[in-house]
């Protein structure tokens, strides 16, 4: 684990602003884990890309490609102009996408913490891609192949990194609390 940036947390920096957290990283690296249990111990918001997608889908019947993170930007920055925090659990696996989070969270007044969860031991990662079932109905998961073929670019900008390969998930939150709160 490594923190990049500043502490989001309102008793050090005084700052009251809603966060928007943004989880990022590959398929079946824990993002969803930890993106789920930070909502859940926050009281925030949670958009998870995969349900937005998956309805789109599913309710308008064609291939969706960037329109389930434009949607997504739109509620965050709804609920973040209300002063309530938004954990959005997603790919987010290009420069483009990262800035659109940081552009809803500018244009909301809220402060945003990148989050990018990583698995770097590569056995332990496909172990729990092979072995994982959704959770949303309708969503057929990534192999392994295309998870090793996906996009993913070098990130160029601050965040803190929970890599998840050693230990519990219960390890990794804590991990993810340290950096972020």
């Amino acid at each position: 684990m490594k923190s990049a940036g500043s502490s989001p947390d309102t008793t050090v920096t005084g700052d009251a602003r809603p966060v928007l957290y943004v989880f990022s990283g590959l398929p079946g690296t824990g993002k969803t884990s930890l993106a789920r249990r930070l909502a859940g111990h926050l009281a925030a918001v949670y958009l998870r890309i995969d349900t937005v997608e998956q309805a789109l889908r599913d309710l308008c019947s064609f291939e969706v490609e960037g329109e389930g993170y434009r949607l997504a930007y739109r509620v965050a920055t709804d609920n973040l102009k209300l002063g309530v925090s938004v954990v959005a659990d997603s790919c987010n696996p290009i420069e483009l996408t990262r800035r659109e989070w940081e552009s809803a969270a500018a244009d909301s007044n809220a402060r945003c913490v990148n989050i990018e969860v990583t698995c770097s031991d590569v056995a332990v990662h496909r172990n729990r891609v092979e072995s994982r079932s959704t959770t949303i109905s309708g969503l057929s998961l990534p192999s392994w192949d295309d998870i090793c073929q996906r996009e993913y670019e070098p990130w160029q900008r601050n965040r803190v990194v929970i890599d998840t390969s050693e230990g519990s998930v219960d390890a990794s939150f804590e991990n993810l609390l340290n950096s972020v709160l």
